[in-house]
């Protein structure tokens, strides 16, 4: 019999080496937990990068699977099939706001949605504009517009030239956003939270100052919702829970589909005067021939999302996210070596304090790798930030076993 190659070997003989992986093979999980081949059990805060957002295995997930799995899987977007549209409906209702959904498989291209949706306003009306402003320490995707839009060099690095037509402001700064707007600027794309950023939420007077510049310019305000919509601050839409105002257009995915691919790009319905006189909704400016995909709005895709979502609803996890990021946050506040907590709901970033040793790394790195020799995954954000993104089922236990796994592991590694 054929001896088994290793898990890790089959990586380095034929997987493209473009993502620093830890040494962690993972061969199953159940709730908040997962387990590698040796059996080592793992609490896990990083969900995927917030999109287990149910964790892992849950029923209700794994049974929408196959009931739609029986049915029809996919037969492309030259037809209709009912789950996309009960899924649209749903997300409609989401956002409270008459609106249409195209549906993608992923961050990226629910923002590659969004970027074109922009510049075919720019282009359809009239003067005819194209620049988008963002913000520092986003993060918008990997495809080229994706970051080219993403104001972090370290993305950009090596895919030069970039696309054109993207400038970046500071984050939270109302001023810079009005002196950036020219005769071009056509919409601003901004995440209510920054996730790959630190986690760094917006003002309320930022979000709202951004929408009275959008309506004085007449530009398009795009929320990214990738990491933070959906349930996971604590709120269906993380801009309702910072401030009451309506976007144009909002990108979801991650958490959308609980580890399904999955994304969507909800545009709003509002009136567009376009350059021949005619008028037009926003939501229906991708006429057939603008924009698509192959696998976009599956019905296999769709009855899961819808499946998660309600599961979201049902169980009453908006409001456990809500409770419980609370609760971690301050649990989190006066541990040594945490210089600070920021987010909301179940997401969460903390700050290291320059004492925490790096042994070689950066100290978010050496600290990420200490948790996961402790049996706790956590999330990178840059030099000196950790995130915690649990699954909105995470349990009140569980979170207060994280917080005792950082707390050792930072007196340790300062050596209090």
């Amino acid at each position: 019999m054929a001896t088994e190659i290793p898990t890790r070997k089959l990586y380095d003989d034929y997987v493209v080496p473009n993502y620093g992986r830890y040494e962690i093979a993972f061969s199953r999980g159940k709730g908040s937990y997962v387990w590698d081949e040796n059996q080592k059990r793992y609490l896990d805060f990083g969900a995927g990068i917030a999109v287990s957002i149910l964790g892992h295995a849950h029923p209700r997930m794994i049974a929408a699977l196959e009931r739609q799995a029986r049915e029809l899987v996919h037969v492309s977007n030259l037809y209709y099939t009912r789950p996309q549209g009960e899924l649209a409906k749903k997300l409609v209702s989401i956002v409270g706001t008459d609106g249409k959904v195209f549906f993608s498989n992923s961050g990226a291209e629910a923002n590659e949605a969004a970027f074109k949706l922009a510049r075919k306003f720019g282009n359809e009306s009239s003067p005819s504009r194209f620049e988008m402003i963002t913000f520092h320490r986003s993060f918008h995707g990997r495809t080229i517009a994706g970051i080219s839009a993403t104001a972090q060099d370290k993305v950009k690095h090596g895919f030069e030239p970039l696309l054109a037509g993207f400038r970046h402001v500071p984050f939270n700064d109302l001023q810079a956003v009005e002196q950036a707007i020219n005769a071009c600027t056509v919409a601003i794309m901004v995440e209510p939270i920054q996730g790959e950023g630190g986690i760094y939420p917006a003002t309320k007077d930022f979000l709202v100052g951004l929408r009275k510049v959008c309506d004085q310019h007449d530009l398009l305000l795009i929320f990214d919702e990738v990491q933070c919509g959906l349930g996971r601050i604590g709120n269906w839409c993380g801009w309702k829970e910072i401030a009451g105002i309506e976007p144009d257009a909002v990108s979801w995915a991650k958490g959308i589909g609980g580890g399904f691919p999955l994304g969507a790009t909800w545009i709003k319905k509002k009136i567009v005067r376009m350059k021949d006189g005619s008028e037009l909704n926003l939501c229906d400016l991708f006429q057939p021939g603008s924009h698509g995909t192959t696998y976009g709005g599956t019905p296999l895709a769709c009855a899961t999302s819808l499946a998660v979502l309600d599961t979201i609803e049902q169980e009453g996890l908006i409001a456990r996210a809500r409770d419980l990021g609370s609760y971690a946050k301050k649990m989190l506040n006066g541990i040594v070596g945490i210089k600070e907590v920021r987010g909301i709901g179940l997401m969460l970033g903390f700050e290291l304090e320059e004492k925490v040793k790096a042994s070689g790394k950066t100290s978010s790195q050496t600290v990420v790798l200490e948790l996961i020799r402790r049996g706790l995954l956590t999330i990178p954000a840059g030099p000196s930030v950790v995130r915690l993104l649990p699954p909105l089922t995470v349990t009140h236990q569980e979170v207060e076993e994280a917080v005792q796994i950082i707390k050792t592991t930072l007196e340790d590694l300062i050596g209090t």
